[in-house]
């Protein structure tokens, strides 16, 4: 393994999932759902890290990140054809989409907004790797407590004038639901025909019963590494969160509806947890 002597480091919710990514090409059956070994390749853990804890007990929770990932992907590939050129990521964490897929990334903008640490480190870490960071992909560092995230985008190069695809995975959990409804509010000024992705998460009596142990788990891990978990919502809360943003067409998309997109003749019994759920919005 080698020495990383990078001062900064990335976040351990998004190497996290970027490890699930990897690891579900190395222990589910074919065929993947996602074929992404980018942050794995960036992160260059320690032998035998399949089988930490929070990788081999986890199953439901990875198929869910390679199954919103993928559901991403869809999306950016089908709007790219439709003529969008601006791909926006709120907290992009370690994705690896303009590494992976150049040919349908170099016709856009894509912008990666994440905490100063991550992108600082993912972009040390692509250099030193030998990964090109091309023109059209742009880091956006925020220290979201003391800037606007909607600042340093524009400062980037986004034009609000033409529209935009935005998403944002595994970020509202760890927001207040005042700031969630700022960031809505901000997101509906985008240009009309922008469309918005964004992931919400049940309260835990709404999760099936055997994902229920596992979110309380996960709950007292993050309230113990000081980044607690702080919004859940249903479906009904969300569409209104979404309407009252200015949004006027959200609908939501649920764990069976990505078990039928993605998951459907599957003969591993690889299925996603339930606690996260799309708002998909159009301006």
């Amino acid at each position: 393994m080698e020495q990383h002597n990078s001062s900064t480091t990335p976040d351990s919710t998004a190497a996290r999932t970027a490890l699930w990514r990897a690891l579900h090409l190395q222990v589910d059956a074919q065929p993947h759902i996602l074929k992404d070994e980018i942050g794995l390749k960036l992160l260059d853990p320690p032998a035998g890290w399949q089988e930490r804890p929070d990788m081999k007990f986890t199953k439901r929770l990875r198929a869910s990140i390679v199954a919103r990932a993928r559901f991403i992907e869809d999306l950016i590939i089908e709007q790219s054809k439709q003529g969008l050129k601006q791909y926006v990521i709120l907290g992009a964490g370690l994705d690896s989409f303009a590494q992976r897929r150049p040919a349908i990334a170099s016709q856009l903008q894509i912008f990666e907004i994440d905490q100063p640490d991550t992108l600082i480190w993912k972009q040390e870490r692509l250099v030193t790797l030998g990964l090109n960071i091309p023109d059209y992909l742009h880091f956006v560092p925020v220290n979201f407590e003391v800037s606007s995230w909607w600042e340093k985008l524009l400062e980037a190069g986004f034009d609000p004038h033409k529209p935009a695809v935005v998403v944002c995975t595994g970020v509202t959990l760890y927001l207040t639901k005042e700031a969630i409804t700022a960031t809505l509010k901000q997101l509906s000024t985008l240009a009309t025909q922008s469309k918005l992705a964004i992931t919400f998460y049940l309260p835990i009596h709404l999760l099936d019963q055997e994902d229920q142990p596992m979110q309380e788990m996960a709950e007292k891990g993050a309230r113990s590494s000081g980044t607690p978990f702080i919004s859940f919502f249903t479906p009904d809360e969300i569409k209104t969160l979404a309407h009252e943003a200015g949004f006027r067409h959200a609908q939501i998309l649920s764990t069976k509806d990505m078990e039928q997109r993605y998951f459907a003749g599957r003969t591993d019994h690889l299925l996603p947890a339930s606690g996260e759920v799309f708002l998909l919005a159009t301006i």
